[in-house]
Parts: structure tokens; sequence; C-alpha cells
């Protein structure tokens, strides 16, 4: 139980990973074992080191992001068994408040090489790049990239339960399909199972439990039915979620926090990463995936996020760089929209991994506006211009140098 003025899980931003990996998971799988139990209607204080685990440094050297290891990540606090959850319940998580770690308060936005994960435009930026940002209460800003003060709208961008060994075998069957598509391609289409550096909470590397559970288990990277790492930026203080339980107990995880982030965290590594402390509330529906029919997560934005008055929006359509039409592809029309906003803030000093920086950090919209009209779909990418220092706003006299680009950390 959460005692008042304690975090019911602590971790050290600043100590080895290995010296804390009895309360951190980076794999899904039921059979891990649960750090702790709590009740419905329990509040409770867990910390959660950055997604890397401290891998990324605060300096002006992006070779950290070059040459990361990724089977090591993410780095979760947790499972956290819930008394009384059982299969088909919806858990009902409450995020009441978060922030940065006190022992960590600044943050980082990096641009993954292409052969180390790429990002969503790593065919325009294929090099690492990273920028640190400092925190002042709700604002950041960057050495790395002048003229912006971005507002706090801080989430963890992993929040999920652990998956029934059915939907695990599932998720592993549907995966290996589409890798086996183009088993070399790079970045690859999925990550499979990977043993090598699968943290396990109290299960040590050596026994055959762990050695069965790292052969099976899922890679933490993209989202499924039970939640996981969505990514979004809504899913803030204030904020309830709504996630399908599928084991005894739910075992909820939680980490990969965020200090702010654009839709889409379209580097990869695209939101300010932070370590911190996340204050939730759980309580559970029971029976509430067949009443409600619900086989994915659900949540109820929050009151109090950061609100905008004033945005540039972006469009892009279903036709790629090169001309090529696609048919309601949101994927290539998102894509387009993103370089349209790289290529207007480029005219104000910014260098293109500059303008790339920003739009994965700031809390951009990123929307589908139109997905009925054929060939083209039309999504949009709303940035709003009140994070900037200057008026960005189209004028007669064209875009003026505001800044001086180039600041951007580049691997040495």
């Amino acid at each position: 139980m959460f005692i008042l003025g304690r975090p019911l899980i602590e971790v050290d931003p600043t100590r080895p990973v290995e010296e804390q990996r009895e309360v951190l998971q980076n794999r899904w799988h039921p059979d891990i074992p649960a750090v702790v139990e709590v009740r419905p209607g329990d509040t409770f204080v867990v910390e959660c080191l950055d997604w890397t685990g401290g891998q990324v440094r605060n300096d002006d050297d992006a070779s950290d992001i070059r040459d990361m290891d990724l089977t090591h990540n993410h780095h979760l606090t947790g499972p956290i068994a819930v008394r009384g959850a059982e299969p088909g319940d919806i858990l009902v998580v409450d995020i009441l408040d978060l922030g940065p770690h006190p022992k960590m308060k600044w943050g980082y936005t990096g641009i993954f090489a292409r052969s180390n994960g790429g990002g969503f435009l790593t065919d325009h930026f294929p090099e690492a790049h990273k920028a640190i940002w400092d925190f002042h209460g709700v604002y950041a800003t960057s050495r790395h990239v002048p003229g912006v003060k971005i507002p706090a709208i801080p989430h963890p961008g992993i929040l999920g339960t652990a998956p029934s060994h059915e939907l695990l075998q599932r998720w592993n069957e549907r995966e290996r399909k589409l890798i086996a598509r183009d088993p070399n391609r790079v970045p690859p289409l999925a990550l499979p199972p990977e043993p090598r550096n699968a943290i396990l909470g109290s299960l040590r590397p050596g026994t055959p439990e762990y050695e069965r559970i790292a052969r099976e288990a899922a890679r933490t990277i993209p989202p499924r039915e039970n939640g996981g790492n969505r990514d979004i930026k809504n899913l803030t203080r204030g904020a309830r979620a709504y996630l399908p339980v599928y084991v005894p107990g739910a075992k909820l995880t939680v980490g990969d926090l965020h200090f702010t982030q654009g839709d889409g965290e379209i580097t990869f590594c695209g939101a300010i990463e932070m370590a911190g402390w996340i204050e939730l509330h759980v309580d559970l529906i029971k029976d509430g995936m067949n009443e409600y029919g619900i086989r994915h997560p659900m949540f109820e934005p929050s009151p109090i996020e950061p609100r905008f008055s004033r945005y540039l929006v972006f469009e892009g359509y279903s036709v790629d760089e090169e001309g090529e039409q696609y048919y309601l592809d949101p994927h290539v029309a998102y894509r387009r929209a993103c370089l349209e906003a790289v290529e207007y803030l480029k005219g104000f000093g910014y260098t293109g991994e500059e303008a790339y920086t920003i739009l994965g950090a700031a809390p951009v919209e990123g929307r589908i506006s139109a997905i009925v009209d054929i060939p083209n779909a039309c999504c949009t990418l709303w940035l709003p211009t009140e994070i900037f220092e200057f008026d960005i706003r189209p004028g007669t006299r064209g875009p003026v140098a505001r800044v001086q680009g180039g600041r951007l950390a580049r691997a040495r």
C-alpha cells in the first residue's frame, strides 16, 4: 500500500539498472511476477526510469543515440497486481499527477539513425541527433533548439496490462508473418521475441523460468490490445484509462514517461523523454469487456491540458514525395503534412533536423481530416504558434531567419 510521502515502488535514475531490476520489466508476458499488490480504490505513486534506463547522457554528443542497444528497452515499472481483477474485467486507471524525477530535472529528444530504429521521416533524416531539454516548472527549453518554449503535457508513453498466454501467442504469430514479408528490411517491419537483455522483475537470468519467459515474451515497442506503448499525449494528469484485463490481477505496468510530445512522436524518440513519478488510482468494472464489448483500451482525456488559441495547420494527401498516388493512405498523408511543416520552419533558420525535433517534442495535433474522398486521404498537422518566441505566421515579407540553426547534437 502507498504510504503518504513515499512511493509504492521507487527507482533511482542515478543507479545502474542491474541494481534495481527486481521492480522493472521490458517485455510482455503473463508469467512475470507482480512486484506489489494494490486493491480497487487504492491511490499510489510509483517512480519510473526513462525508457532507456539511463543510456542517454546530458551532453552535446548524439553517439549514445546512434549506438544504443535497443534490446534493453523499455524500462518499465511493475507489474502491479490489482486484487480481485479477473480476465474480462476492465481496469480503470486515473492518472492523478506526474512529473520529473527529483534526481533528473532534464529530458531529451532523439532522432534515431535509420540503421537503429529510424523514425517516421527516416528516409529524409537518416542520421542520429539529439536535443537536451531543461525543465523550468511547466516549461521546457533546449540549448539545442533555440526559439521555442514548450509547455508540459506530461504522460506515460506506456500504460498496459499483461497479455494472456493465448493473446501473447496471437501477437507473436501475426508479427512473425509480417516480418516474413521482408525479413531483411532496415528498419525491420516488426520485432520478434528477443531473449537478450530481457528484464523480468524478480526472475533472474540463468533460471529455467527466466529463460522460458525470455524466449516467449513480446517486445514492448508497439501498442497492442493490452494498451502498452501508445504514446498518446492526451493520456495526461486528469485522464482516465480503461484497460482490458487478460490475466488474474491484471498486472498493470507503467513507464516511458514524457514531459511533452507531439501527436505521432514522429522521430521515434520524439517526445521529451524523462525519468519521473506518477500517481495513480485504480478501480475495476467487473466483466466490463463483455458488458461494453471492448477488446482495446479506451480513455477519457484530461480537462487541464495546455490550450492554444493559434495554430498553423499543414495539410498532406495520399501522394508521396515522388508524386506516386496511393489509395486513401493516411500514413503517406501525415508524412507529407509533417514534411510541409519541416520545410516551412526551415525558412526561419532551423535545420531540417531541428524542425523535425520540434514536431516530435511540441504538443502538435495530428488529425485524419478526410478519409472518404478517393483517392486522397487528407491528414493535417496543427502546429501551435505560441510555442515560438517570434511570429511564424505568413506575411508579405516572406520568412525571415530568426534563429541560428545547426545546434542539434550530432554523433561524434
